[in-house]
């Protein structure tokens, strides 16, 4: 049964436009600096490509955006470059967070669009990261829940100050 349009509050708004800025930061870190041949990365012969991924990353916040402005409608669009892809996924970001932004009175609940386009990009992201560490190009850890996320703060130009670390924080320290 397809979700309905319904209400959403401004405090789901919120969290919800906070949860795009944080998909936005873990993003722009995976995404930034890929080596080359990156984007034809395939890690088996029935997994997308880096480049598949991260255009369905971009059709996920195209899906959100139209949610956002209550229209249940997916579009796969074929990805472009590498480059022009990255350009897209951010450019779409923000016009799922504009769409939040501006309050439109019709919209899909802020649970459905959390659950659907924006929790699989995040787990998208995660597969991202993982493939750049089959190719030696591993993305640093970093303490996240410290990390200077802003609502609105949706594109490339991410906060500088990081708190990166080197290692595995899960793995217990030698005694």
């Amino acid at each position: 049964m397809k979700p309905q349009p319904g209400p959403m509050s401004d405090e789901a708004r919120q969290i919800l436009r906070h949860t795009v800025a944080t998909l936005a930061y873990r993003a722009e870190k995976v995404l930034r600096d890929a080596p080359e041949g990156f984007a034809e990365l395939r890690v088996s012969p029935s997994s997308r490509t880096a480049l598949e991924t991260l255009g369905h990353m971009c059709d996920l916040m195209g899906w959100g955006e139209r949610m956002a402005r209550g229209t249940y409608h997916w579009e796969a669009v074929p990805p472009g470059t590498w480059a022009e892809t990255v350009d897209r996924f951010f450019t779409m970001l923000g016009a799922l967070d504009a769409a939040l932004a501006g309050k439109p009175a019709v919209t899909f609940t802020a649970e459905v669009i959390f659950q659907g386009p924006v929790a699989d990009a995040l787990t998208h992201v995660g597969q991202l990261a993982m493939m750049r560490g089959t190719v030696a190009a591993p993305v640093r850890p970093e303490s996240y829940a410290r990390a200077d996320i802003a609502i609105g703060r949706v594109g490339q130009d991410q906060a500088q100050a990081r708190y990166e670390f080197s290692g595995d924080a899960s793995r217990p320290k030698a005694k």
